[in-house]
């Protein structure tokens, strides 16, 4: 099994590494690609020593699975060269994401939609990945009308810069900034660009994203948050029912739903944060509670590490389930 890793060096390139070797993922020769400027330097995986190749050398390979995680306009321009190898692409970027002719993949959810014909399977948006892990299961149950959802986004979204924009305010030193305003003891509610129509483009993700994995006729609206924590995201979500539910019952599906920890018990100060959720694989949800406001309506809290289940296990989950599915 060769398996190429695209952006290697990147911070989420780092944890896909981690990621391949906790959950065993059986690479038989790793072929890490980076930028231009890292070819020839060396990375440690399962303590052997591999040097940073190029593209074209990656593609020349001719890998079994090439993950990308190295931003948008590369994945547009280099994996449809891997994917013309016979090499499967699970891209990371956002460039594929409303592709139509691309699956968009979180694998408790819509992996029996995996065949042999995908050669590009993109990975969705950190925030949506969460979100889905929990809307999925409820929605099967009681079919969701519509959702609203504020998200408290950890800087390792956006990548080193931004840690090291925090580090540096927390220790009044000068540096590059990642963000028009300081980040430290502030939330900025700006993730992305802004669009057209007053949404920035991480909201129109979630949106997006949630009718084309879960069902096009759930209305979303979003407002996402940068703020000053590194663990993982968090969300405020508030869910609108076609059905009756019961809070017993909402707490039972998500307990026994694969990949999900059930964290609620407010009574004892038992809740998710991003400080717990680090470094896990894990979605966690807590605040589990009755909108009074609304009928049939839900309110609960969601975390999970962005750069673990958000991104790297994510898709190291799709090349599990084509490894099971006899797919490569």
């Amino acid at each position: 099994m060769k398996v190429a890793v695209v952006g290697a060096t990147g911070m989420v390139g780092q944890v896909m590494l981690e990621v391949l070797n906790e959950l065993q993922f059986p690479i038989t020769e790793l072929v890490p690609v980076a930028s231009e400027k890292s070819i020839g330097k060396e990375i440690e995986y399962q303590s052997k020593k591999y040097s940073i190749v190029s593209m074209q050398t990656a593609i020349d390979s001719k890998c079994d699975i090439a993950i990308f995680s190295a931003g948008g306009d590369t994945s547009l321009e280099w994996a449809p060269k891997f994917a013309e190898k016979g090499t499967v692409v699970i891209d990371n970027s956002s460039a594929w994401r409303m592709d139509p002719s691309k699956k968009l993949i979180i694998p408790e959810i819509n992996g029996d939609l995996l065949t042999a014909e995908d050669k590009i399977i993109a990975n969705p948006n950190c925030s949506t990945i969460q979100l889905l892990m929990v809307l999925a299961p409820l929605h099967q149950a009681y079919n969701i009308k519509r959702v609203v959802v504020s998200t408290y986004q950890s800087i390792t979204g956006t990548g080193v810069k931004a840690v090291q924009q925090m580090e540096n305010e927390r220790n009044n030193l000068a540096g590059e900034k990642a963000y028009v305003y300081e980040i430290d003891k502030n939330c900025i509610p700006h993730c992305d660009s802004f669009t057209d129509n007053g949404y920035t483009k991480e909201e129109m993700k979630l949106t997006n994203e949630t009718k084309k994995i879960l069902d096009p006729s759930i209305k979303v609206t979003a407002t996402a948050v940068r703020v000053p924590v590194v663990g993982g995201h968090s969300e405020s979500v508030n869910i609108e029912f076609e059905n009756a539910y019961e809070l017993a019952e909402v707490r039972s599906i998500l307990a026994s739903t694969p990949g999900i920890t059930l964290y609620d018990q407010p009574e004892n100060n038992i809740y998710p944060m991003p400080k717990m959720a680090q470094g896990k694989n894990d979605v966690f949800v807590g605040r589990i509670r009755r909108d009074e406001s609304q009928d049939n309506t839900l309110q609960c809290w969601i975390v999970a590490d962005n750069l673990r289940k958000g991104a790297a296990t994510n898709a190291v989950q799709i090349g599990q389930l084509l490894l099971a599915k006899g797919l490569i």
